[in-house]
Order: C-alpha cells, then structure tokens, then sequence
C-alpha cells in the first residue's frame, strides 16, 4: 500500500490560470522558468494548458505556488520576467513569505537606454531604495554582488533625470590591492582609472556611452579619486562614495563634510574587504557607529542572500565565512 502524501509530509497543489498568453510567458520557453522553480523548491510542476499541478514537501509546494501565482500578477502588470527573476522571487518569498513581490518589482528606480528596467530584487534593496529618498547620507554596506554600488547608481541617474540634482559626482579611494599605482602604465589619469571603472561601467549600461561620455565632457558627470575631492563644496549634487571601507577616518570625515546644499551622498562597502596598509581602523566602521543615529542619515545593511550576481557568487562568499569561522577556531 503508497502511503498517503500527508504521511510524508507533502501535500499536492493545483493552480488554474485564466489568461494563456500570460501563462506561457510565465512557463517560459519550453517550461523553462517551471524547470527553475522544480529545481530550486524541490518540488515536481506538470503543466497542462492554464493548469498546474505541483507536489512535493509543503514547504516547497507552498513556495512555488506563490510565487507563480506573484509572477503571474506582475506580468499581468506589464513586468518584463526574465529568468533571474524567478530566482529572485523565490529567495525574497523563501526568507519573507508575506512579501509582495510587486512592492519589490515594480518600483521602477531606471528604464536604462537598452529599456531595461532596473528595479530592486530583494527586500534589502527595497529599504536601501527607500532609504536614499528618504535621506540625504545614506550608507549600504555588505558584500560584494549585492547592488549597492548599481542601484546607488541608477538613483543618481535618475534624480538627474528628473531635474532633482544638477550633477553626479562618482569618487572612491584610490587603495592598492596588492600593486603598486607607481607600477602602472601611464599618466595619473590612466592610473586612477582601473579604481574607477567599476563607478564608470554602470553609468554606461545604463546612459549607453555615448550619451556618459558627452555628459562627463560636459562636467555633468565626474568621475574623481577621492583625493580631488578636498576643499570642495559639493551642492546640487548626488555625490557617491564607492568602496568606503578603504577610507580613512580622516577621508571619510573629509568627504562627508563636502556635501552642500541640495545634495545627497550614498556610501557603499564592504568591511570585509578592507585593503589599508595594516589593515588601519576604516573610516567606514567608525562612520557607521558614530552616525548611524542622526537623523537625516540611514544605514542600509545587505548580506549574501542579497547578492544579484552569478548563483556561484553567493556560494563563494558562504565558503569564504565558513572557511574565516574554521580558521578561527584552529587560531584558538
């Protein structure tokens, strides 16, 4: 005799949906985004037209049903779903399962020159989008992958757009890791230049380069160690700091006391990537503690289920966490 689902502790969930072009774009090409979500919720999906059957642990079962009944609703909406989209889905309703994901979705921060929009995809970067309206000092500190770089980015965009600020100025310290600038082909331009390209390579994708180069030209956008920044006032301005951790106490108060008039200032790192001769007490960590509760200023945290990048990104940075607990404890 089978035992019953129930036995097992899984159960069986049957979807219907009432529109079939929404429906294959919600399946994807050849089910793929239904293979995706079989994968990632160990669950089975069987399709039949509108119709949906899926089995596995409750858990799993519950999950996939939410998040394609969500899916369904956005594209419903006009949201453009992509394959990454699922994934996302599914690790924001894994570790909140009341979330709406349109609340995540459809907020709209850039339409980028490709048309692609770009929007948040977890509900720290929700509150990290919410907390640079919000604010005029905004800090996003976490790992490496996780879109505090990019979505500060894409705001600066899109304040500029709609007229909020007059500039965007993009500057972080021009720290060795591990090579020597002197080493370095070039004049000081050429030089500065590989610290800064990861600030320049999102403002490409997302004005396109001609239109990011005529602005720089037009000193509209500026691109900048943070050296140049001292002795400036910095109004009407949305003003980013980029991998903060490698400031000094005395840069980060340099620069956080350039901001004027009618400007904000976004400053992203990751203290656990921390390239200081001696690795020196970062600017970064004394700022978050010494300002975190003034008001006007807002810390927004972000960890490795946030990380937007290659599945394989996330994974190597719970390998590296375990392997810095591991050698702790030999340590002791």
């Amino acid at each position: 005799m089978k035992p019953s689902p129930a036995l097992n502790n899984e159960t069986v969930r049957n979807l219907e949906f009432d529109d079939n072009t929404i429906t294959q774009v919600l399946y994807g090409d050849l089910n793929k985004n239904l293979g995706t979500i079989e994968q990632a919720a160990g669950v089975t999906v069987s399709a039949r037209g509108s119709h949906l059957q899926i089995g596995g642990p409750v858990h799993g079962v519950e999950l996939a049903a939410s998040v394609l009944r969500q899916l369904y609703a956005l594209i419903g909406k006009g949201y453009p779903i992509f394959s990454r989209d699922i994934a996302f889905g599914l690790k924001v309703l894994e570790s909140s399962p009341k979330t709406r994901l349109e609340e995540i979705f459809l907020d709209k921060v850039y339409i980028t020159s490709r048309n692609r929009v770009i929007s948040p995809k977890s509900i720290n970067q929700k509150h990290y989008i919410d907390a640079i309206r919000n604010n005029d000092i905004v800090f996003g500190i976490g790992p490496a992958g996780t879109g505090k770089t990019y979505l500060a980015v894409a705001m600066a965009v899109s304040a500029l757009a709609s007229e909020e600020v007059r500039s965007i100025i993009l500057t972080r310290p021009a720290v060795e890791a591990g090579e020597k600038l002197g080493f370095l082909p070039g004049d000081m331009a050429q030089k500065v230049d590989p610290y800064l390209r990861p600030l320049t390579d999102a403002i490409n994708d997302m004005l396109g380069q001609d239109k990011a180069q005529e602005l720089v030209d037009r000193g509209v956008i500026e691109v900048a160690p943070l050296a140049f920044m001292r002795g400036r006032t910095l109004n009407n301005a949305f003003v980013i700091l980029d991998e903060a951790q490698n400031t000094t106490r005395e840069q980060m108060k340099m620069f956080l006391t350039r901001i004027g008039f009618d400007s904000c200032a976004v400053i992203t790192g990751d203290i656990t990537q921390i390239d200081l001769p001696g690795r020196s007490h970062s600017g970064l960590i004394e700022a978050e503690h010494i300002l975190s509760d003034i008001r006007g200023i807002a810390v927004s945290h972000f960890s490795k289920s946030d990380v937007v990048r290659h599945p394989l990104v996330q994974k190597i940075i719970q390998a590296y966490e375990q392997g810095t607990d591991k050698t702790s404890v030999r340590a002791v």
